[in-house]
């Protein structure tokens, strides 16, 4: 596996980001251990969670298979925003709120120090300059190394950057945004500011829950039962099942056939060879599938084939002002 810098810092990190979002929950301990030596065994040295994830079991079994791990080989991220209890003060970007979920995840992860902290979402109930400013305080105590932010619009990332200039904090390192071939909004703004300032690109959800993994084909009126796209989020039917995503579908599965790759392979493939992007976020549920996407770094689509999958995946129409540029 290659190895890339995440943005213009110098920390080098996999082509590919392992997600643990499953590990603790539907992906038990011992599976989630047989992942992470596979994609440790493959080169893989980045792995990315968050607080959030199964109520921190997430992080709990990441930290005890770190234990048995040299510390420092790991590129650790991990998250903070969500509800951990009940409490007022137990969520969102507060100065509190921060420091208390950092020293949480330090707990969770048994190390002290995480590689790269991130903004989980916006808070509006916080101001951003407290958000940021705790960080470069957590970065200056070495709690933190690097920090980033998910799920941020264009203005508020572009905000949050020159608040750091303005002010002489620690510089955000990367965003983590949606971005697969059925969700190309993230071209619009986030990746130019990402470009333009020198941030790291690590997306997530490259398969969208299942969509462009070969489950689901054109005619079907219903998702399978129990699956992502069957429970409400940003992956729900009624938001993808349109002509646009089966012109996806369809153009994925003849490139893929092409290719004498598998769809998922592909998928990620695409996202690998972008302008901008550091490293697609994979998070298989288990061993099998982990198997599959790690072939996404075995190989290089041709201009040619990048060429159909970027003409099938465009957007029908940008919004305004994006389509004056079209």
């Amino acid at each position: 596996m290659d190895y890339k810098r995440l943005g213009t810092t110098g920390l080098k990190v996999s082509e590919l980001c392992l997600g643990a979002m499953m590990f603790g929950g539907r992906t038990d301990e011992q599976d989630s251990r047989k992942i992470l030596q596979t994609f440790t065994d493959a080169g893989g040295n980045f792995i990315d969670t968050a607080d959030v994830y199964n109520a921190g079991g997430s992080e709990e079994v990441l930290g005890r298979w770190l234990k048995t791990q040299q510390r420092s080989d790991y590129v650790v991220a991990t998250k903070v925003w969500g509800r951990m209890s009940s409490q007022p003060n137990d969520q969102g970007l507060s100065r509190k709120h921060i420091f208390d979920a950092v020293d949480a995840s330090l707990r969770r992860l048994g190390t002290d120090y995480i590689d790269l902290y991130q903004l989980h979402l916006w808070d509006d109930d916080t101001p951003l300059t407290e958000s940021l400013q705790a960080l470069d305080d957590l970065v200056r105590s070495g709690k933190v190394r690097y920090t980033g932010v998910s799920n941020f619009s264009g203005w508020q990332l572009q905000k949050a950057i020159d608040l750091c200039a303005q002010h002489g904090w620690a510089p955000l390192s990367s965003l983590q945004p949606l971005y697969t071939l059925l969700d190309r909004e993230a071209e619009w703004e986030l990746l130019p500011v990402c470009r333009n300032d020198g941030l790291g690109v690590i997306t997530w959800s490259p398969l969208r829950s299942g969509w462009l993994s070969g489950a689901y084909r054109r005619g079907m009126t219903a998702p399978p039962e129990g699956s992502k796209v069957s429970t409400p989020g940003t992956h729900r039917w009624d938001r993808y099942a349109n002509e646009h995503t089966w012109r996806v579908v369809d153009e994925l599965e003849a490139v893929a056939a092409e290719a004498g790759r598998s769809m998922p392979q592909v998928a990620v493939r695409w996202l690998m060879q972008r302008p901008g992007v550091t490293a697609p976020i994979i998070g298989p549920r288990t061993s099998a599938y982990l198997d599959d996407l790690l072939g996404a770094a075995d190989f290089t689509l041709p201009p040619e084939l990048m060429e159909r999958l970027d003409t099938a995946s465009r957007p029908p129409r940008s919004p305004y002002p994006y389509f004056l540029a079209d």
